[in-house]
């Protein structure tokens, strides 16, 4: 029997408190760069990842392990955690700040690339966010957690070959947006 599945047993039986802690440490540094890599905001990543954790814990007693690995199921939840967020009204009125500390300093071309860099993610991320939520979902698990095609159909209850067609579709649709705005 698989580790994660012993430990949510324990969690779901007997509310174990070590098995939560066990099971939350194996997987938040993955949760939290995934988060990250969409937030592109330290303090906010780590927030979010909290959020999603706390969801898991108080929604582990829905978890099929028939229907997909604990894995599986934790990046749906944190998918639609990020969806919820970029959805919500606190979202419009939060800003970027880029904290000079975050950054690693060699030279002033290195600086201008990073935050170039972060402008476009953050472009990119407007522009994902006013997609339909299915879309959001696709292209998240897909680029931010590295999902392949397959994983993602899993995930989502869905073909294959509409996870490809969609995410396509999307792909072209973010460049002209990335390209006019």
């Amino acid at each position: 029997m698989d580790r994660d599945i012993r430990l949510i047993r324990k969690i779901k039986k007997k509310s174990d408190r070590d098995a939560s802690n066990e099971l939350i440490s194996k997987y938040y540094k993955e949760i939290y760069s995934c988060v990250y890599k969409q937030t592109v905001d330290k303090e906010l990543s780590m927030d979010l990842t909290q959020e999603i954790f706390i969801n898991i814990l108080k929604s582990i007693h829905r978890y099929d392990e028939k229907k997909a690995s604990f894995r599986t199921w934790l990046y749906k939840i944190a998918t639609y955690s990020l969806v919820d967020y970029y959805r919500s009204k606190y979202y419009k009125y939060s800003s970027i700040v880029v904290n000079i500390d975050d950054f690693d300093i060699y030279d002033r071309e290195d600086i201008e690339i990073t935050v170039e860099n972060r402008e476009d993610t953050r472009k990119i991320i407007n522009i994902v966010n006013k997609l339909d939520t299915l879309s959001q979902q696709i292209f998240r698990l897909k680029i931010f957690a590295g999902y392949t095609f397959s994983q993602i159909s899993s995930v989502l209850e869905m073909p294959e070959s509409t996870a490809k067609t969609r995410y396509y579709s999307m792909i072209k649709k973010i460049k002209m947006d990335f390209r006019e705005g």
